[in-house]
């Protein structure tokens, strides 16, 4: 495992797929008042301001961690990162850790526009009431594995969820699926079906006003199974797709090499969008029950 001074780098306890990168105190420290130069409106209005804050992580690391980042994310093997502060404090607070995570982001690549928030990313809450239109917010439903972007015409190589605050839960644990573990793998990517054309709208939440098509396979430069995927904005067409759909929800959610494991507070995930699905168990339930996140979602450089 490479070694970076400053932050700690090792497997994650839930997958050797996972990479697990910790950053310890003194970089913590320099952050607090390297970022501190910037409130969040700056960072929300003027674009250039992200990649300067995303430099200031960088340096930190005497410019590997983009390196390191950019290698885990299109390596097939991996594809997945937790990034996180060694020690929590007083400090790092919600504001912090979304001008980490986007400092994080502006590593790797180039945002969308999140049409839900309004802008380059999007903070939502999961508490014990919703009256939402899509199982994002919906606590004590299983949020099934999917991808995301599956509806939007922009490409979207990769996704962060940052956790940045919790109180009251219990359950709601992060589920993954790497698609080299995926036991149905083979078979659905070589059905035919799978290669058609499909219809992806959205509900009134997303602000999305069109709806596109694609497959829901397609190969990499080498051939290998991608995925795009999401059980609740397909449109079939017919039969066909209707029964495919149904079979390929079930064989995800019934896979027995998901990886379940439940994320800190003050913790990134980011992963390769085309390879790992995601999703989240029911959280027990508990009126107090609260949990904010931040999605960042987007482009690698190279696109």
């Amino acid at each position: 495992m490479i070694k970076i001074s400053g932050f700690k780098i090792s497997k994650h306890q839930s997958s050797n797929r996972i990479i697990n990168i910790q950053i310890e105190d003194e970089i913590l420290e320099n952050l607090l008042e390297k970022f501190s130069r910037f409130d969040l409106t700056a960072i929300e209005y003027k674009p250039f301001t992200r990649f300067t804050i995303a430099k200031y992580l960088d340096d930190s690391s005497d410019k590997q961690l983009s390196k390191l980042l950019n290698e885990i994310l299109n390596d097939r093997n991996s594809g997945c990162f937790v990034i996180q502060p060694e020690n929590l404090n007083s400090k790092i607070d919600d504001v912090f850790l979304v001008k980490l995570s986007t400092a994080v982001a502006h590593l790797i690549g180039n945002p969308n526009h999140d049409a839900m928030a309004g802008k380059y990313y999007a903070r939502f809450h999961v508490k014990h009431e919703d009256k939402s239109d899509s199982y994002l917010r919906k606590a004590y439903t299983n949020m099934d594995l999917h991808t995301d972007g599956t509806y939007v015409k922009e490409i979207t190589d990769w996704l962060l969820m940052s956790k940045l605050e919790e109180k009251n839960v219990e359950g709601g644990e992060t589920a993954m699926l790497h698609l080299d573990d995926w036991e149905y793998c083979e078979e659905l990517f070589n059905d035919p079906v799978g290669k058609q054309n499909f219809v992806w709208g959205s509900p009134k939440s997303k602000n999305i006003d069109y709806k596109v098509e694609h497959p829901i396979f397609f190969p990499d430069q080498e051939g290998k199974p991608q995925i795009s995927y999401i059980d609740q904005f397909p449109e079939p067409k017919n039969m066909e797709q209707g029964i495919f759909l149904q079979k390929l929800s079930d064989s995800l959610e019934g896979s027995k090499n998901k990886v379940i494991t439940k994320l800190p507070v003050g913790s990134a995930i980011v992963a390769n969008n085309y390879f790992w699905l995601h999703g989240r168990r029911p959280f027990k339930e508990n009126k107090d029950l609260s949990r904010e996140l931040m999605r960042i979602r987007g482009s690698f450089f190279s696109n």
